[in-house]
């Protein structure tokens, strides 16, 4: 399945090269640039951008060689993607392909109504980055996860896999876009079960030190991680 939808996420990659502008492509340098925006940390998400390099080498682009890849990362600090989006914009980059969330499309999309943008996210009808699936519109494509209410199911295969647990940990990060949502849908499952979930808030390293060193002295039964900490 991982490969089927990096392929899938390839696929959509090249369609929207084949669309740019011919006038516009003439304008840039010889060699296209892809501005690659991350939420989070480009060297933690290191499979990732291996697997989006060799998909890139499976349709004849090799980084250094045929295609320049500017990478920009907010280190999970979602505050700074608007400047990164714009900083991207600015050096006229063919395309930018927007991962980690919806987050980083949405700054893209903001930054720019001309330039294709990429993304990978979990509702993008919702979060406004197209219009419908069927008819998205606009300079935006890609791949929805389609995790809408995941947090009550990720809770649920939780209490599958340790029934017993009587204290439950959820670490989140209240900068995710996500994280509120996720956090209403864990709430809302577990208060159906009678349970009460202890959130920690991690928002960069020093606090996710800091949260598990919490969960070292409180040792709840189960640990449950937003998607953005995963």
């Amino acid at each position: 399945m991982p490969d089927l939808r990096r392929r899938r996420f390839i696929t959509l990659l090249g369609g929207a090269a084949a669309v740019w502008p011919r006038a516009a492509r003439a304008q840039q340098s010889a060699m296209p640039v892809i501005g690659f925006l991350r939420s989070t940390s480009i060297e933690r998400s290191s499979h990732l951008v291996a697997a989006f390099l060799q998909g890139l080498k499976e349709t004849g682009y090799i980084e250094g060689q045929n295609v320049a890849i500017a990478y920009r990362s907010a280190e999970g600090q979602y505050d700074r993607l608007a400047a990164l989006a714009a900083d991207l914009v600015r050096r006229r980059v063919n395309i930018i392909v927007a991962t980690g969330g919806s987050a980083p499309a949405m700054a893209a999309q903001a930054a720019t109504s001309t330039i294709p943008i990429v993304f990978t996210g979990e509702d993008p009808v919702s979060a406004g980055l197209v219009a419908s699936f069927n008819q998205p519109g606009g300079n935006a494509t890609g791949v929805s996860t389609l995790t809408v209410d995941i947090g009550s199911k990720r809770f649920g295969l939780l209490r599958e896999l340790v029934p017993k647990a009587t204290t439950i940990a959820l670490l989140l990060n209240p900068k995710y876009p996500g994280g509120e949502q996720h956090l209403q849908d864990v709430q809302r499952a577990a208060r159906s079960l009678g349970q009460q979930v202890h959130v920690l808030n991690a928002a960069n390293e020093e606090e996710i030190d800091s949260a598990f060193a919490a969960i070292a002295r409180e040792r709840p039964d189960a640990l449950l991680l937003n998607p953005d900490h995963s």
